[in-house]
């Protein structure tokens, strides 16, 4: 028999009052960020439960979990084949957090879009899931009892890979409670905590672009040498004009 409290399961802790704050607010912040991001092909990483490319436009669209399942860290789509990967919390679950991120760096096309939530340790929701496994029969307040990604850990991952953060943002400032008539009391806290401690919030969103070195240069050589072959014929015109 072991002193140690089972972990919580993702799906079953989203139907909780905490669980279901959480995910209204990440719901609301991807709905806004996928409506304008155009392509063909959108990838959702787990979390079925929020629908995270309902609000895209792409004709091809999965959700690991739902439409198809796989390894995370072994995706079954060709390189540089897909505009847009949403990782809702997937780092959190997959067995190799930099594998993934390795593997989804090779599926996206240039330019293409990550999109990411992630629980921050550094929040009263992460403090609240170290004291539990502290506690020798202490319950997990969150889904996994593990150590979660830091926010500025994962950017200088996101940065090794070339990608280049577009947007980022933290939110839910409501303390670790557990019941829907504490949480709405605590509503107040979501103003002053974005306002006052933006960076303590108990979930982050990151949204980034896959950069390919030099290929914005290649572009900018090519329209030079455009405009310098176009050049010699306007002046030539100009010339012809003055002997009219």
């Amino acid at each position: 028999m072991t002193d140690k409290a089972p972990s919580i399961d993702l799906a079953a802790w989203l139907q909780t009052p905490p669980g279901r704050y959480l995910l209204a607010w990440e719901q609301a912040q991807v709905d806004a960020a996928v409506a304008d991001l155009f392509g063909f092909h959108a990838l959702q990483l787990g979390l079925p439960g929020l629908g995270g490319l309902q609000a895209n436009r792409m004709p091809h669209r999965w959700v690991v979990g739902r439409h198809l399942h796989c390894e995370f860290e072994a995706l079954p789509f060709e390189s540089a084949s897909l505009d847009l990967v949403l990782l809702p919390h997937a780092l959190e679950q997959a067995c190799d957090a930099h594998a993934l991120l390795r593997e989804v760096e090779r599926v996206l096309r240039p330019e293409g879009r990550l999109i990411v939530f992630g629980l921050n340790p550094a929040s009263l929701w992460g403090l609240r899931q170290k004291l539990g496994r502290l506690k020798r029969r202490g319950e997990p307040y969150l889904p996994r009892d593990g150590d979660f990604i830091g926010y500025w850990r994962l950017r200088d991952w996101l940065k090794l890979l070339s990608f280049e953060v577009e947007a980022a943002r933290f939110g839910v400032y409501r303390p670790p409670l557990r019941t829907e008539a504490w949480l709405q009391r605590w509503q107040w806290a979501e103003g002053v905590g974005s306002r006052w401690w933006p960076v303590l919030g108990a979930v982050y969103f990151i949204q980034a672009v896959k950069r390919v070195h030099g290929m914005r240069l290649i572009g900018l050589a090519k329209n030079s040498r455009l405009a310098a072959k176009k050049a010699p014929a306007v002046a030539l015109n100009n010339h012809h004009r003055k002997h009219d």
